[in-house]
């Protein structure tokens, strides 16, 4: 059996105006991510470490922020795309682990959603999904409470 690895990461500002979405989930907050699409970091991570256990490149390749058709696109039904790509190539999502970086809001009582959406969207079952929380002790512009960031880690298996 073969077994890939891949890895994700990515950051977005917090901004006024907008909703914070994480991993298909809407979160009370009093600002959200500013993006091109949905801006859901979370799923965002997810994507790039699907694509990148596959020597793929990034999501940038697959849906450009510069691109009308993505304009607030929901980055679940993107990385159901995703999920398809891997699939077409004989692979499968052992299992995905991620780390949510944010001060602010406090994200436990969300987790449990987040892993069911990311789930269901990759057709595994939520044992297979993996969502910590943490902040980053007031340091760097997470700390400052600028942004979110979010490190995503995935295992293929070869079908």
């Amino acid at each position: 059996m073969g077994l890939r690895i891949g890895n994700g990461y990515d950051i977005h500002c917090l901004v006024r105006g907008r909703p914070l979405i994480l991993g298909g989930v809407t979160i009370p907050h009093d600002r959200g991510l500013e993006g091109h699409s949905d801006a859901d970091v979370l799923t965002h991570a997810v994507m790039d470490a699907l694509l990148g256990a596959l020597s793929l490149g990034d999501i940038g390749l697959y849906f450009p922020p510069g691109d009308p058709q993505w304009a607030g696109a929901d980055s679940l039904k993107l990385l159901a795309q995703v999920r398809a790509m891997v699939e077409q190539r004989g692979w499968q999502v052992g299992n995905v682990d991620t780390v949510i970086v944010a001060e602010q809001p406090k994200l436990k009582p969300h987790i449990a959603a987040m892993r069911s959406r990311l789930a269901e969207v990759l057709q595994v079952d939520t044992d297979q999904v993996g969502i910590k929380a943490t902040t980053n002790e007031g340091l760097g512009p997470v700390g400052r409470q600028e942004g979110i960031a979010v490190y995503a880690v995935v295992l293929l298996t070869h079908q």
